[in-house]
């Protein structure tokens, strides 16, 4: 029996739209390697379209109340929460994480992101000064315009929806690309915008690669604000497009991030959080922990409980209740996985666990992209594979002698996203935290968030910071207004 592919369309002015060329790709299912749906194949007209759909929208929307635009986003929040099942089945299916972590993080973490946005435009302030009893200064934050917002496969709606909901929660209109890797949350994401009354024009998403689509957002003359999250040589081409236009830009781009264990550490937590920040999402997400350094003393102990705890994790079917590792995203990404672990080898490196690909978790998945969580040791802190990223289930551990010693390793790389800490020594905590180049360090946990405080990275981890007060500013326009007494 012949099964209608869907056909993911752009959504354009409040409407479900094809792609000028007509043409669609292949959106493959990580878990089977074969495709469950197409994506719009779209190019820079598309983004044309979608520029005077968000220009038209921009007059009116900018000029709503905070409280009108709050509904509007927490009655986005409420939809999503509705079908929340639906989405985490999605999100699986597009990006092959399990289900049960979609469920539980991917999902809840978007709506989240909308309820705040949508409640801190209600409570902003701002600033307000008198001038030497000669003049009386404040400072207005309006609407930038239209604001470009592109996001990666690995966490498609909880990153998209933490760009698209302080871009609009604060009166701009916006166009997004997600990943066409995995464009299914997004697509359900506008039905949701859609049943919920979003005014037409206000939210526009199109779909493609980065350099048809991506490109024609970032040089787009009329958009002046741009949100990129993803690779940092992509980031890197951002930034380039962006400069002769003066844009503003936000960059959160690659990590690898270090994971220190000091043997004064709680060691059952160290090893369940270092295992669940070393694999989550099969190690597919920004602020894994890949490299972990613990002190020599309790070298042996860690690594052998941390490999008896990784060896333990169910790798499966993504749909399946019980898998706690998925699919790889994609053939590309996979074969990236296998080169560092051949890599590892020819620089010194031992296999402790893994470094192959499994045999299929049952028939439904025989073709798909899966890999064992992988552990290596007896590397040098300044190898490749200690230094680039790789984007998978992938983990080193090295032992240091000292505070200073780990601190240089940490540093010692291109990147300074995220950091994780575990030690019981309060006094520690606060000196390491302190001097480690990352923009989040966190101790004795990992992955916890606040969306009051600011996010980004350091060095070629990025520019810019997202979250709470930050990325309401980075979306609005300071003026001042002085009027003199």
């Amino acid at each position: 029996m012949h099964t209608e592919i869907l056909q993911i369309k752009n959504f354009i002015d409040g409407r479900f739209v094809e792609p000028i060329t007509g043409r669609y790709l292949d959106n493959i299912e990580p878990a089977t390697g074969k495709p469950y749906s197409q994506v719009a194949d779209s190019d820079a007209h598309d983004v044309d379209l979608a520029v005077a759909a968000a220009e038209r929208a921009f007059r009116d929307w900018s000029k709503k109340t905070a409280a009108e635009r709050s509904n509007f986003l927490l009655r986005i929040a409420e939809l999503i929460e509705r079908d929340l099942e639906k989405f985490a089945r999605a999100e699986s299916i597009d990006t092959g994480k399990p289900i049960s972590l979609a469920r539980s993080l991917d999902i809840p973490r978007s709506i989240a992101n909308f309820r705040f946005f949508a409640t801190a435009i209600l409570h902003t302030e701002s600033e307000a000064h008198i001038t030497d009893n000669v003049a009386f200064n404040y400072t207005l934050r309006q609407p930038r315009g239209i604001a470009g917002l592109i996001s990666p496969w690995n966490l498609p709606l909880y990153l998209l929806s933490w760009k698209i909901a302080p871009a609009i929660a604060v009166g701009n209109t916006a166009i997004a690309k997600p990943s066409e890797l995995t464009p299914m949350t997004a697509y359900m994401l506008c039905e949701m915008a859609r049943e919920a009354s979003l005014p037409n024009g206000v939210l526009n998403v199109v779909h493609c690669t980065g350099p048809k689509v991506g490109s024609a957002i970032t040089a787009h003359p009329k958009i002046n604000t741009i949100s990129f999250t993803g690779g940092t040589a992509t980031g890197r081409k951002v930034a380039e497009a962006c400069a002769p236009l003066f844009k503003k830009v936000s960059l959160e781009l690659g990590g690898k991030n270090p994971n220190i264990v000091f043997a004064d550490a709680d060691l059952d937590a160290a090893i369940a959080g270092s295992v669940r920040s070393s694999f989550a999402n099969q190690g597919q997400v920004c602020l894994c922990g890949s490299r972990v350094f613990v002190e020599r003393s309790a070298y042996k102990d860690f690594v052998e409980r941390f490999i008896e705890r990784t060896a333990q994790l169910c790798l499966g079917d993504p749909l399946d209740e019980n898998t706690e590792q998925g699919a790889i995203v994609n053939r590309t990404q996979l074969e990236k996985v296998k080169f560092y672990v051949d890599l590892a080898q020819k620089e010194g490196g031992k296999i402790a666990l893994g470094g192959s690909a499994p045999q299929a978790p049952n028939e439904r998945c025989g073709e798909g992209y899966f890999f064992q969580p992988t552990v290596i040791t007896g590397l040098s802190v300044s190898c490749r594979t200690n230094r680039e990223e790789i984007f998978g289930p992938v983990v080193t551990i090295t032992p240091f002698d000292s505070e200073e010693e780990v601190i240089n390793y940490a540093n010692d790389v291109e990147y300074g996203l995220s950091s994780t800490v575990w030690t019981q020594n309060l006094s520690r905590a606060h000196r390491v935290a302190e001097r480690i180049n990352t923009g989040t360090v966190w101790v004795n946990c990992w992955l916890v968030r606040d969306l009051r405080v600011p996010f980004g990275g350091m060095k070629q981890s990025g520019v810019g910071r997202e979250g709470g007060e930050e990325a309401l500013r980075f979306f609005t326009e300071p003026k001042n207004v002085c009027i003199a007494k």
